[in-house]
């Protein structure tokens, strides 16, 4: 006789379990949740993996650049709940086989950092490391999403050292400016709200803010860039007629002779009159 309901399949369960010892009940779960957890242990280490190679490049590139072109990063592993919502809906089974085959965003790291051209600067030095393979590309700076989303995913492949076995994991790395994040995570509190009025209004001024987050990235990275332009022309710009610089030994040197003058092309003498151009205006 086949069951009516849901209701009647919990009760033959519960009623099959209740008459199983409690060790043949401890081993039935263990022998379905102890892959899922082994499966989640190496994402965790692939997650350390790739977390540890953008702390040793932010160490390298802060000496180089005197400042560091990441302000964070952040790492989260998918919920049991998320995992198995996303196989249902692309109908896929629900093992841990096809949690690895099918599923590239289990363990995520997002890099947060100062300019956009920090994000491209990384991820080319990321992805030139050789035991880094890109699976997917997906670059949401230069083409947004239409609801004005802006970040650079990247899924990748890196292999995790076991005690007795190498593991090739997938992990989906997210590079974001610091206004791209602070939009993306009020975007999706925002978005997700319950009873929100006005929806379409509310996508309009989402939109206007990542566009205004856009042009504040923009704005902010050019103006170091001016800074450091104006320094490069002042250390590159010398006046006409200036003697070339001499070492400071021997300047010291011909001070303590009593041979060095200093010419310039027009000052002002002792009696207040311009001296001839080239003429010394002193003589030690």
């Amino acid at each position: 006789m086949a069951l009516k309901n849901s209701t009647d399949r919990g009760a033959l369960e519960r009623l099959l379990l209740s008459r199983l010892p409690r060790k043949e009940i401890s081993a039935l779960v263990q022998s379905y949740t102890q892959p899922y957890r082994e499966l989640m242990s190496y994402y965790r280490c692939a997650m350390m993996e790739v977390e540890t190679k953008f702390n040793v490049l932010n160490e390298e590139l802060s000496l180089q650049y005197d400042r560091n072109p990441i302000e964070s990063i952040k790492t989260r592993l998918k919920s049991p709940e998320s995992i198995a919502e996303k196989l249902q809906r692309r109908g896929f089974p629900l093992t841990v086989e096809s949690i690895e085959e099918n599923l590239n965003d289990i363990a995520g790291v997002r890099v947060i950092c100062s300019f956009p051209s920090d994000i491209y600067q990384l991820a080319d030095a990321f992805l030139k490391q050789d035991d880094i393979t890109l699976l997917q590309r997906k670059d949401y700076i230069a083409e947004p999403k239409p609801n004005g989303y802006r970040s650079l995913h990247l899924i990748v492949e890196t292999p995790i050292f076991l005690h007795d076995q190498k593991r090739m994991m997938r992990v989906e790395v997210q590079f974001r400016t610091i206004s791209m994040d602070w939009w993306a995570s009020l975007e999706h509190k925002i978005r997700y709200k319950k009873d929100l009025p006005e929806l379409d209004h509310v996508n309009r001024e989402l939109f206007e803010c990542a566009q205004m987050s856009a042009q504040l990235d923009a704005r902010m990275e050019k103006a170091p860039a001016s800074r450091r332009d104006r320094r490069r022309g002042a250390a590159h710009r010398q006046p006409m007629g200036r003697a070339p610089v001499r070492p400071a030994h021997a300047l010291s040197a011909g001070l303590r002779r009593g041979s060095v003058s200093i010419p310039v092309s027009r000052s002002i003498n002792q009696q207040g009159s311009p001296a001839e151009a080239g003429e010394p205006c002193c003589s030690l």
